[in-house]
């Protein structure tokens, strides 16, 4: 079969299953024109993070203040990691996608999720060596069944090209759920000292560039703790892509 008679047969067949079980909405299940993506109506209601941003941490400004600015937050606090971005602002819109991809089996949004943060985060890829998810403890992998950061990680690999290195951070000891702190001082005590690199790891991390990847970035705690653990090891840089990341509405 000729390469042209292939490229035919192979859009017949694609033409023939779209009929039969088209593309929905990953959200609403309206029908749409592409398998993994959102129809124009929750596609609006999503609230993109772009336009001028902390250089740091990525947090978006209310007014450009030109050039490469740093937050408020950044200056009185540095961060372990160097740079984050996410994708989506974590509200009523995105909050429901996010959870039920997180908790409630929906892994079908990870090609359209980690597509998304790809073009976010393209510049942080272009400069890493290695993708490492931010890992659960054995236990809570085990009740969950997955890891929903490195369910992103594997994609977001496979669509860039890079190392994917899923074993590369360990969860050391078990902690209880971020969600359930009331302070960033209770997360950043919560995971303290809670991730190590394996010892049979450190080599691969010495001298790397790391692009950690996480769903949602809240106080950076969980962040900022794995990238020490990262550094420690020896990894050269460590940045932060997130699927979500909590903004607060400016008073």
């Amino acid at each position: 079969m000729t390469l042209v008679a292939g490229r035919v047969v192979r859009g017949g067949v694609h033409a023939v299953l779209n009929l039969l079980f088209p593309p929905l909405c990953t959200s609403c299940r309206a029908r749409v024109a592409e398998p993994h993506s959102l129809c124009a109506a929750c596609w609006s209601a999503i609230s993109f993070i772009e336009g001028a941003l902390c250089a740091r941490c990525g947090i978006p400004f209310d007014i450009d203040p030109g050039g490469e600015t740093t937050c408020g937050a950044c200056h009185a606090k540095a961060h372990d990691f160097d740079c984050a971005r996410a994708l989506l602002r974590y509200d009523d819109a995105s909050k429901p996608l996010i959870l039920t991809f997180k908790h409630g089996d929906r892994l079908d949004r990870a090609p359209a999720f980690a597509r998304w943060m790809e073009r976010t985060g393209h510049s942080l890829l272009a400069e890493t060596d290695m993708i490492v998810p931010v890992p659960l403890h054995r236990w809570r992998l085990w009740k969950r069944r997955y890891n929903q950061a490195a369910v992103l990680a594997v994609f977001l690999a496979r669509q860039s090209g890079k190392t994917h290195a899923p074993l590369a951070l360990r969860r050391s000891r078990a902690t209880r759920s971020q969600g359930e702190m009331p302070s960033a001082k209770a997360r950043r005590r919560n995971v303290l000292g809670a991730f190590k690199v394996p010892v049979g790891n450190a080599a691969a991390i010495k001298g790397r560039n790391v692009l950690l990847i996480d769903d949602v970035f809240t106080t950076g705690a969980t962040l900022n703790a794995c990238a020490r653990a990262l550094k420690r090891a020896g990894a050269a840089r460590v940045d932060a892509l997130t699927l979500a990341r909590v903004v607060k509405p400016a008073l």
